[in-house]
């Protein structure tokens, strides 16, 4: 017992301290604390509420609701997590808003991976307009704004990251790169303009004479010999270099707009290609919106089963239980709810099997023989040779009894083949062998 408080007491400790980092916006901080609190004692209800309010705000939709419907089916009454899920299911758009924020993402990762970084930012975008606590949305639009040096434009979506998980370690990590890289832009723009301080230049006719800053020469002899230089050479620089460049000049400027034009004219292609691409884009995505809310609803639908399920078999309700759990698909829980399932279905089979074969039983017995072959069919695909193969012997009896021949002979020489050589299966075997000179 002393065991047993110490854990449930480190275990408040680790969700105060998660409450105290969420307080201060700690996000990343305050998940981890609480996580671990969860590992010592499952059933706190406030730290496991706590982690979904968490995961919301860091706009990871889906791990809060599954968060919410563990804790609704560890305590079904009197839970703030019935609240939440009630806001989020009671929101149509909400929950459409949500899947299509999760195929954006993971569309926006697929363009990484492929190299398409212009196609990828767009879908950020999107994504961040839906929701902008997404975090790793942040992150990952940053570090595609570090690979075309925007490093400005990645410094703005770091700070936003951190507005919403203030010591997250990832976006620190990024915002000190961005500011190095930044460091570096500086200091090469200030080296290129101290270079230019160092020169000064000025025209003399057609020609620009460029010459140290720093030197001066103020002597009025050296000023006229200087402009009659420069006369002279504006002269002969006009007569056999500046005319003929007009004319080539005119030349170059005819073929660089004929360029453009050509240029322009496949841009505009390719964006009427795009434009078209993005309508065929559009339709499909609301077709896929369509089929991801059906998705939703069997998500929620599967989640109800289990806690009916889990309800049914806090109340001893054997039979009840097993008839639920055998409705709820695993392949659509989350990890954790997945485990509930497993650790539920293992208790649950080891007490239905037992119920439904007692009450098939009777039906047999008491010549209620379509109640007796739905039990009896349940336990024998559970456990072929439950009961040492009565149960398989009844079910073959009464289907016998029903006039289904087929399934008969199945069960008769099932029981034969199970247990040679005992007085089930020599029964079974006459019973088979009249059946088979009864056809025609």
């Amino acid at each position: 017992m002393d065991s047993y408080n110490k854990i449930i007491r480190l275990s408040n400790t680790l969700y105060n301290d998660g409450l105290k980092k969420a307080n201060i916006r700690d996000l990343s901080g305050a998940a981890q604390s609480l996580r671990i609190s969860l590992r010592y004692y499952k059933a706190n209800i406030p730290a496991r509420n706590l982690l979904g309010l968490v995961y919301f705000e860091m706009g990871e939709v889906v791990d809060a609701l599954s968060e919410w419907v563990i804790s609704r089916s560890l305590q079904p009454q009197d839970n703030p997590a019935e609240q939440y899920l009630e806001a989020i299911q009671s929101n149509r758009s909400r929950l459409s808003s949500v899947n299509q924020t999760i195929k954006k993402y993971n569309q926006a990762l697929l363009y990484c991976q492929q190299g398409s970084r212009d196609l990828a930012i767009i879908q950020l975008k999107k994504v961040l307009s839906m929701n902008s606590g997404l975090i790793k949305g942040h992150q990952l639009l940053a570090l595609l704004y570090m690979e075309e040096k925007k490093y400005d434009h990645a410094k703005k979506e770091l700070r936003a990251a951190a507005k919403v998980d203030t010591n997250n370690v990832t976006t620190l990590r990024y915002l000190r790169e961005v500011d190095q890289c930044l460091q570096k832009e500086s200091s090469a723009s200030k080296s290129a303009h101290r270079k230019k301080k160092e020169t000064a230049s000025f025209q003399s006719g057609n020609e620009t004479i460029i010459q140290p800053a720093n030197v001066k020469d103020t002597s009025p002899f050296m000023t006229i010999l200087n402009l009659v230089i420069g006369v002279a050479i504006g002269v002969l620089i006009t007569c056999f270099l500046i005319i003929p460049n007009v004319q080539q000049s005119a030349v170059s400027d005819a073929r660089k707009a004929e360029l453009d034009a050509n240029n322009e004219l496949t841009t505009r292609t390719q964006e009427v290609k795009g434009l078209e691409q993005e309508i065929d884009n559009l339709k499909k995505q609301i077709q896929d919106m369509e089929g991801e809310s059906d998705n939703t609803q069997k998500i929620m639908n599967n989640y109800e089963q289990l806690i009916m399920a889990y309800d049914a078999f806090a109340q001893e309700d054997v039979k009840g239980a097993g008839d639920t759990i055998a409705n709820v698909d695993p392949n659509l829980l989350g990890a954790q709810a997945k485990g509930v399932y497993e650790n539920l279905n293992t208790q649950v089979n080891e007490q239905y099997i037992a119920v439904v074969y007692t009450q098939a039983e009777q039906d047999y017995n008491t010549q209620n023989f379509p109640a007796a072959i739905t039990g009896l069919t349940k336990v024998v695909e559970a456990e072929e040779d439950y009961r040492d193969g009565y149960a398989i012997y009844y079910l073959a009896q009464s289907c016998r009894q029903t006039g289904d021949v087929e399934n008969a002979k199945k069960y008769y020489q099932r029981m034969i083949e199970l247990h040679p050589g005992t007085q089930r299966a020599r029964a079974s075997q006459q019973y088979l062998d009249e059946l088979n000179n009864q056809q025609p």
